[in-house]
């Protein structure tokens, strides 16, 4: 099965369908050219002016809408065929890295589909150091319990994106949360 339907076909439909009924301001956008970096070609006096966003085509783009605005929540790059290379894992990595260079509180994961019995290859764990989240189905379409999982999972990205957002920008405001720890759980969930 061709990446780009199957993300069309299957991913979005699915997690969509299960995403919107429960919080209806999130919208999945597929194929979406999503900016990692601002090149400043001219100031006017102190101000920057001709402003060019380079951008990176994304796979999967999950946004929260306000009203007359939208910000990015989740990004998902995907593989279709079950396989993923250590030049996919860096590559991948490395786009994560840049677009929380403009988007600081964005979540980032990966989803592999038709893996069959294989779990995450380790070149992910290794090579992927900016993944927030990685999941694998068997087949291209989840079954109850991996689709599920990746629900859930979802959900707590969106909730981390909120709070990461509201750290770094209400970090001056009087009246802020003040916080003294901050851990990244690990979390594995094994077919076992």
């Amino acid at each position: 099965m061709k990446e780009v339907e199957w993300v069309k076909d299957i991913v979005a439909p699915s997690l969509g369908e299960r995403l919107q009924p429960i919080d209806p301001s999130l919208s999945i956008r597929v194929g979406y050219r999503f900016p990692y970096a601002y090149e400043i070609c001219a100031y006017e006096n102190e101000n920057p002016c001709n402003i060019w966003p380079m951008k990176y085509e994304t796979d999967l783009l999950i946004i929260e809408n306000n009203n007359d605005h939208w910000t990015p929540r989740i990004i998902i790059e995907t593989k279709a065929n079950g396989s993923i290379t250590t030049h996919d894992a860096i590559t991948y990595s490395h786009k994560a890295a840049t677009h929380r260079q403009v988007h600081p509180y964005l979540r980032y994961g990966i989803l592999l589909g038709g893996r069959g019995h294989y779990p995450l290859p380790g070149r992910l764990f290794r090579h992927g150091t900016q993944f927030d989240f990685m999941i694998s189905w068997g087949e291209h379409e989840p079954n109850k319990e991996e689709l599920k999982d990746t629900i859930d999972l979802l959900f707590k990205e969106v909730e981390a994106s909120r709070i990461l957002e509201k750290i770094i920008y209400d970090s001056r405001k009087r009246g802020r949360a003040h916080y003294t720890i901050l851990h990244k759980e690990l979390k594995l969930r094994s077919s076992k």
